[in-house]
């Protein structure tokens, strides 16, 4: 059985101007999120700028998130690392805490081989008892990716490892997955613009960015999906193509923050070496905003 069905909204952490964690704005965000119709919480990923956290601030955000959300929809934990020992360490602790399932990026910088993967997700998996998706993201990590026959092999072979989030933006990629995995692969969308795309082909759901400020549309075009109104879901992720394109027309997380900035959602600013939007992007992104109705 999946960890869950529907849209996962990729949550950011909102930070106070010292840069330190505001686990008040974070609770609003995490209420506003159930509220919304959110399926699923990924907390500290890519979007929650784990890699500036420290392992302390890591742990206690995915605690804090697991206690807030009280068991009413899963939460995942964004746990990987480019050293196995580290991702094993993080994985351990956000299952003490309660999490539901992991989230596991490719190790980043050290470029290893199909093999190095397997054994890497592997140790990982056998550390923990909890089910575990692998996150597909060469763009962030050296171009590193993990084969379909990869991904297959480990959901076949690894009791635990059960799915994967595509981060690729390559389809035909997500079809050859799709039709070697006979089932045995649960795929979720790590781009806001193929949710539609990717549910055609047999996917899950979506890890999304685009849930931080358009919770109830995102969970949408899931829902209407899979209600069979293809035609309903089709329109939301049309309508919101404009938005996802100013999400990320400056590198994630910096324009979803300066998106709930706009709408009073005090995601406040981003840790260094991410920067603040540039002046002609933030008025492309607000007008998109403007656009789709949340500003």
């Amino acid at each position: 059985m999946a960890i869950f069905t529907g849209a996962g909204v990729a949550i950011v952490t909102p930070f106070h101007e010292d840069g330190s964690v505001n686990y008040e704005a974070f609770k609003e965000q995490i209420e506003l999120q159930i509220a919304g119709g959110t399926d699923a919480i990924i907390v500290c990923g890519t979007t929650g700028e784990a890699s500036t956290l420290s392992h302390e601030e890591h742990l206690e955000v995915i605690r804090y998130c697991i206690e807030v959300v009280n068991k009413r929809i899963p939460v995942v934990a964004g746990t990987g690392s480019n050293c196995t020992e580290t991702a094993i360490y993080l994985s351990q602790e956000a299952e003490k805490a309660g999490a539901d399932g992991l989230l596991v990026v490719t190790p980043y910088y050290n470029k290893c081989t199909q093999k190095g993967l397997a054994e890497h997700f592997t140790m990982i998996a056998e550390a923990v008892n909890i089910p575990i998706i692998l996150y597909n993201i060469p763009g962030r990590t050296g171009g590193v990716f993990i084969q379909p026959e990869t991904v297959v092999k480990l959901c076949r072979e690894v009791p635990n490892i059960v799915g994967v989030k595509d981060a690729t933006g390559n389809i035909s990629g997500v079809a050859k997955l799709l039709a070697m995995a006979d089932g045995c692969v649960d795929v979720y969308s790590g781009n806001d613009d193929q949710i539609v795309p990717i549910l055609s082909l047999g996917g899950k759901g979506v890890i999304s960015v685009l849930s931080n400020v358009a919770p109830q549309q995102t969970h949408d075009i899931c829902a209407k999906y899979f209600e069979g109104d293809v035609e309903g879901s089709r329109k939301i992720q049309l309508d919101a193509i404009d938005l996802i394109d100013a999400l990320f027309c400056e590198v994630n997380p910096i324009p979803v923050k300066k998106a709930m900035n706009l709408m009073g959602l005090a995601a406040g600013p981003m840790r260094r070496p991410l920067t603040e939007m540039e002046p002609q992007n933030a008025a492309k992104l607000e007008a998109a905003m403007k656009g789709f109705g949340i500003l």
